[in-house]
């Protein structure tokens, strides 16, 4: 039965469609007891039945085309809508010496410089009447256990991703495909593209947080890592149509590639118009191996960047993880509590409502990926405040390696993670992206019992546990502090606070590290 809606000026009968529909409830409501005792007196009393959710298994969604390109296909017809993820393990670290910024350049252009038969203008005008998305990237879609709804990739793997209604699917695989296989790498839109990353690096040292990012990456990794070879105004201008395409003729091919779909088809059907569509290609490609790990130690001890701002910047970093590593779920707990929880972290909590010296603090657990990854602790506050922000950190840090942590620290973080599992496989698209991911990082053949074991393995983290890996990791004589800011006003410090100064945290003076030329990335003088 249906009720017309009155006008609202006609009040009258807007009263009777009211007195109709309480009429209609009133034996539903009869029939519910109100029963006040059990309705808890405070909201964090309620307690609901255990969440039943079973992460996805690989073997369930993948497939192998006919050309030996594995696929994982995730049907959804909640809406009209299809999204192809191509993946590649392709990356800034397979940049030859003196060519930085091929990779990304490449990748970029795949489907922004046009292909053979198409100019990139006519690509991009078919893309947008078919209302669709087709772009190309390094990295993105994700980040942290929990990352994003896309394929959850890192700094050495590309993607190239198309989003367009079912119905326009032929057509759209038509273009993805022709992209991929066919760039033209016009040198309209390499002009274009070059210039771009000319002015972009121009401004490296506009921002205290891209020094802050770049110099935490020399300490942590050292000079010669492939992560710290950026890309310079001589790299830039050289860049070629010809070098590019010999790159692609190398790396993008069905050997390299992992196919995440998801959205409104049928699985059968999907398989023949991929194995249609990527059927004859020219070259194989290559896949290459993992990304080269770091062959210099940190550097531990205390550094200063001098830039006129009047906000501080500052990393800690410590030697971390592979994602591998057997202490992972205990050192995930034990950085939730101590300062990647937000606001249940104890860094959040001292530096920021009890002291409200910093609207951004906390801590991030490095899990590398192909090595281990770098423990960070990082916050921003004004600059005669850092030497007192840093003392609390410093004490909060000793304080998860002395002592245990509470049952309720304990349960609260342990929750947290467990709660928050069936969000990394909310939608099609990321259960799609998360197991094509897995596959092209090596987690899968490595760790197929990865996801179903998860929270299992987070519910039997201990206090001791945290603790224990607490001093395996938190060790202070392993510590790379950095401090970007007014070096002068850091150094004084706060007056209300004369015991936290940085000469006595550091045990000394700091070491002064010189600005980079933007263009050359060479150190410059000190003024």
């Amino acid at each position: 039965m249906h009720t017309k809606v009155p006008h609202p000026a006609r009040r009258a009968p807007g009263l009777a469609v009211l007195a109709l529909a309480v009429a209609a409830l009133a034996p539903l409501l009869a029939s519910v007891p109100a029963r006040a005792e059990e309705i808890p007196a405070r909201p964090e009393q309620l307690k609901y039945p255990p969440l039943t959710f079973n992460a996805p298994k690989a073997a369930d969604y993948r497939v192998v085309l006919g050309g030996g390109i594995p696929a994982y296909l995730v049907p959804d017809r909640d809406l009209p809508l299809v999204t192809v993820n191509v993946l590649m393990r392709i990356g800034p670290d397979l940049d030859p010496a003196g060519q930085e910024g091929l990779a990304g350049t490449m990748v970029n252009l795949l489907t922004r410089g046009g292909t053979t038969t198409k100019s990139a203008t006519q690509v991009e005008d078919r893309v947008a009447s078919l209302g669709a998305v087709l772009d190309a990237g390094i990295g993105g879609g994700g980040g942290g256990p929990f990352g994003g709804g896309g394929a959850p990739i890192g700094g050495s793997e590309a993607r190239v991703t198309l989003n367009l209604l079912a119905k326009d699917l032929d057509e759209g695989l038509a273009l993805l495909v022709d992209c991929l296989k066919h760039p033209a790498f016009q040198d309209d839109r390499l002009s274009l593209r070059k210039d771009q990353l000319l002015q972009g690096i121009k401004q490296r040292n506009d921002e205290s947080a891209q020094i802050e990012e770049r110099e935490f990456g020399f300490l942590m990794r050292g000079d010669g890592h492939w992560s710290n070879r950026y890309t310079t105004e001589a790299s830039i201008k050289g860049l070629t149509a010809e070098g590019l395409k010999a790159f692609h003729t190398r790396y993008v091919g069905p050997k390299n590639f992992i196919l995440a779909v998801s959205g409104d088809f049928d699985r059968a059907t999907m398989v023949k118009k991929l194995e249609q569509a990527f059927a004859k290609w020219p070259t194989p490609g290559e896949r290459p191996g993992p990304p080269a790990a770091p062959a210099a130690a940190p550097s531990a001890g205390w550094y200063m960047v001098d830039k006129a701002v009047n906000q501080g910047r500052v990393s800690v970093g410590i030697p971390g993880i592979q994602r591998d590593d057997p202490d992972l779920y205990a050192l995930r707990v034990m950085n939730d509590i101590l300062g990647g929880g937000g606001f249940t972290s104890r860094l959040v909590n001292r530096i920021r409502s009890d002291e409200g010296l910093a609207y951004q603090v906390g801590s991030r657990l490095g899990e590398g990926t192909y090595y281990p990854e770098p423990w960070r602790l990082i916050f921003q506050s004004k600059v005669r405040s850092v030497p007192f922000a840093l003392q609390i950190a410093a004490v909060e840090v000793h304080r998860m390696r002395d002592s245990l942590v509470s049952a309720d620290e304990l349960e609260t973080s342990k929750n947290g993670f467990i709660e928050a599992f069936p969000t990394q496989f909310a939608t099609a698209t990321a259960i799609a992206g998360q197991l094509a991911a897995d596959e092209l990082t090596g987690r899968t053949q490595k760790h197929p019992t990865y996801w179903a074991e998860y929270r299992e393995k987070i519910r039997a983290v201990t206090a001791a546990d945290v603790q224990r890996v607490a001093r395996r990791l938190l060790d202070p004589a392993k510590m790379s502090v950095l401090m970007v800011g007014d070096t002068k006003e850091i150094m004084l410090g706060d007056p209300k606070h004369e015991d936290a100064k940085i000469t006595t945290l550091a045990g000394g003076e700091p070491k002064h590290l010189p600005l980079r030329d933007p263009m050359t990335m060479k150190p410059m003088a000190n003024p």
